[in-house]
């Protein structure tokens, strides 16, 4: 159990309590186990507090999501920013992307929610990229480019986190080929799009 006393605390704090001990239980547990009472009884509190910030354990799960996807994007954020683009480690944002849909249990939450009917499962998780992305560049060439890659990025990140161990292995090829082919992938559409910038720029 997370050790928080029974104190007073602002609505924001409480919710961002509950969200990091529902984090913790979907990846102690699988998605299945992230509910309103499994988080009251993980933080201390009664099901009618969690109950008010949520409102169902579907509005747990999708808060969840959202947190997930914010969290990572801001990592990601943190990576680009840091460098311009011709010098950023792609096979490192990569890797935060895989990350976050394996052991982070993003793939598996979103999977779980659209399965048990909640069909707009992945609207935070596309929300939080559309910020990141389209807080990054005002270029509209280089965001419809980023876009792209990053639907290539989450398809392959999430494939890969249900299906990506057994099927490399069947394939006799190593775990983090995926990894490995989104890399060269987004490497590969990143040094077509500057190249074809600079030959616009001479013409």
């Amino acid at each position: 159990m997370v050790s928080i006393a029974k104190k007073r605390l602002s609505p924001e704090e409480s919710r961002s309590v509950a969200l990091e001990a529902a984090r913790q239980i979907l990846i102690e547990m699988g998605p299945q186990a992230v509910t309103l009472k499994a988080v009251a009884a993980r933080i201390d509190r009664t099901h009618a507090n969690l109950l008010h910030h949520f409102g169902s354990a579907a509005g747990l799960q999708k808060a969840l999501a959202a947190y997930l996807a914010e969290t990572v994007c801001d990592t990601i954020a943190a990576k680009m920013t840091g460098s311009p683009p011709g010098e950023r480690n792609v096979r490192e944002i990569v890797d935060l992307a895989f990350d976050a849909f394996d052991s982070g249990g993003a793939g598996a939450l979103s999977t779980w929610m659209a399965a048990t009917g909640n069909d707009d499962a992945l609207d935070p998780i596309i929300g939080a990229i559309h910020r990141l992305i389209d807080g990054m560049t005002p270029d509209a060439h280089e965001k419809r480019l980023m876009h792209e890659d990053t639907l290539a990025l989450v398809l392959m990140a999430m494939g890969d986190a249900q299906l990506g161990g057994p099927m490399a292995e069947a394939l006799g090829l190593p775990r983090d080929t995926a990894r490995a082919l989104a890399t060269e992938l987004i490497t590969g559409r990143i040094t077509a799009f500057w190249a074809e910038q600079g030959g616009k720029a001479e013409s």
